[in-house]
């Protein structure tokens, strides 16, 4: 029988931003999932965008996109990994939508002649959103991750949404804080006082957590926990720890060994239950296992750097995916990141890629390091070196083939060069209104769409072995694009040994391009991005049969 009123559990951070509250918030809600409880979890974003999807990856890291379409932060990606379910539209919340909300609201005259102000009304917009999430996941238990850190002006108002919630509505609120405890080298302790003065900044805005999450290099002792239990009045069994790890997906069961999802059920007066992680507990053996060996994969891409610094984040799904898959072969992936400006700035493409086992050029937009990009998967097919291109990867795969297979000279796609004589890859004209109407935002092919998978090829195979329940050869994946392969050329690529594998079931625009393997051991591209499908319980087909022919090439 479900429990009738829901607990709202707020996750915050403080000290520094990138501590990994999603993954706190997202491991907190799988030990309560693996208990029998209906869990959902909620990511609100501070930023004035509508969504993430027209953010610069180097900016906020690579938009996770949702099967809904929905263009959103990378979180959404951790929820659905660890809860091994989709998460939709309702569950991202950004400062943006509900400003746009409540301003549309005043112009209509709904708030009946009242000046509109950011209590309530922004407040109250964003706690019923926090409500409908509850509502449409008919959750028992709700986990709302607060972006940014705590003291910052942007993100006040959804603070004091969760003090509004408890202490006004009356609602069961758990607010769970988590903060950095540095370790100086010269000093060699775990530093307690950024802690106490993030907490601070919450009782300022007269919220008490009651629990405090311990990110560092270290794990606390008993006298790190008393200090923040004193200075922070927050009972000592409440401050638990959460050291670096080697693989974050260990992290539900550091909080189980600690009992931090009992503590909470006692705190709301919930029913205890039984957890069941035996899943859980075999992946993590299996992520172990693969420590013993690695391969290295090349990625070729163009959003890697911030400042002097390298970022993963920008690539965040794909490296995913690549673990994922890996772990399933007892691997551990090491990916080697190749800015394609080097290979157009003249580095040799042959040095750059020497000794790797594949290839994948991912997601990208516009023409800056698109021939670096060619001159990558130019070397990937003639010289048989497993190929996996994503996306943008998929379409100048088409140009490369195009060029110097179908010898149409300066073939290219019509983003990059709108003047070619042969646009492989050109805009439909459902995009092309859009373009003209300056329309950026939500208006590429998102989401869902069910592509048609021929039979007897690499990609039939992999999803026939792997996947488990593909139906009449038709499977549904995730889009995030605009320009589309020019069915113009198909005979063209087809008769010169090009197989498209895929295609949207209605409208038969390509989705799957491949060499077959009479010709190469593995060189697939995907419009769709098979990356955002990829979860640690159940990797994606495609990266599976990639990773499998990556382990074996050159033996």
């Amino acid at each position: 029988m479900p429990l009738k009123k829901p607990v709202y559990i707020f996750v915050s951070g403080g000290v520094l931003s990138g501590l990994g509250k999603g993954v706190t918030a997202a491991s907190i809600a799988l030990t309560l999932q693996a208990r029998g409880f209906k869990v959902t979890s909620v990511k609100c974003e501070n930023y004035l965008n509508i969504d993430s999807g027209l953010i610069n990856p180097i900016e906020h890291g690579d938009p996770f996109l949702c099967e809904d379409g929905t263009e959103a932060d990378m979180d959404m990606g951790t929820y659905e990994k660890f809860l091994n379910r989709n998460i939709l539209r309702h569950n991202f919340i950004t400062m943006g939508q509900i400003y746009q909300t409540v301003i549309s609201k005043e112009r209509n005259f709904e708030y009946k002649g009242e000046d509109v102000e950011a209590i309530p009304h922004v407040t109250d917009e964003i706690i019923k959103r926090i409500k409908e999430a509850a509502q449409k996941d008919q959750a028992e238990i709700v986990l709302i991750e607060l972006g940014g850190t705590a003291g910052e002006y942007q993100n006040v108002l959804y603070y004091e949404s969760s003090r509004i919630m408890k202490i006004v509505y009356k609602e069961l609120v758990v607010h769970v804080h988590v903060s950095y405890l540095p370790t100086p080298a010269h000093l060699g302790e775990p530093k307690t006082k950024p802690t106490q003065l993030s907490v601070k900044h919450l009782q300022a805005m007269g919220i008490q957590p009651d629990f405090i999450v311990c990110r560092g290099e270290k794990s606390i002792d008993k006298r790190r926990r008393e200090r923040l239990a004193m200075f922070c009045n927050v009972e000592a069994d409440h401050v638990i720890n959460n050291p670096d790890v080697t693989t974050a997906y260990a992290v539900p069961l550091i909080f189980e060994d600690q009992k931090f999802p009992e503590k909470i059920l006692d705190l709301v007066k919930y029913p205890q239950k039984l957890p069941n992680l035996d899943c859980w507990r075999q992946l993590i053996e299996k992520i172990h296992v693969s420590q013993n060996k690695q391969i290295e994969i090349a990625i070729v891409g163009k959003y890697f750097a911030t400042g002097d610094y390298e970022l993963r984040d920008s690539y965040a799904a794909l490296l995913d995916a690549l673990d994922h898959a890996g772990w399933q072969f007892g691997l551990t992936i090491k990916a080697r990141f190749i800015n394609s400006a080097k290979i157009e700035n003249g580095e040799s493409v042959r040095e750059l890629l020497k000794g790797v086992k594949g290839i994948i050029v991912p997601i990208g937009w516009g023409p800056r390091g698109v021939e670096g990009k060619i001159q990558a998967i130019k070397y990937a097919r003639v010289n048989k070196i497993p190929y996996l291109g994503l996306c943008y990867g998929m379409q100048l795969a088409a140009v490369e083939f195009a060029r110097n297979v179908l010898g149409l000279v300066g073939a290219h796609t019509s983003e990059c060069d709108p003047k070619t004589k042969y646009p492989v890859v050109h805009l439909i004209s459902a995009q092309k209104d859009a373009m003209n109407r300056r329309a950026y935002g939500g208006t590429m092919r998102l989401g869902k769409w069910d592509c048609d998978i021929a039979k007897n090829t690499i990609s039939d195979a992999s999803y026939t072995k792997y996947h488990g329940f593909i139906k009449d050869h038709v499977v549904g994946e995730r889009h995030r694009h605009r320009y589309e392969f020019n069915n113009f050329y198909r005979s063209q690529f087809e008769k010169k040994g090009l197989i498209i594998a895929g295609q949207s079931v209605l409208e038969k625009l390509v989705e799957i391009i491949e060499l077959p393997k009479s010709v190469h051991p593995f060189f697939v591209g995907t419009q769709f991005h098979p990356e955002y499908k990829s979860r640690p319980l159940s990797p994606h087909p495609l990266f599976l049969s990639f990773i499998d022919a990556c382990k074996t090439f050159g033996s």
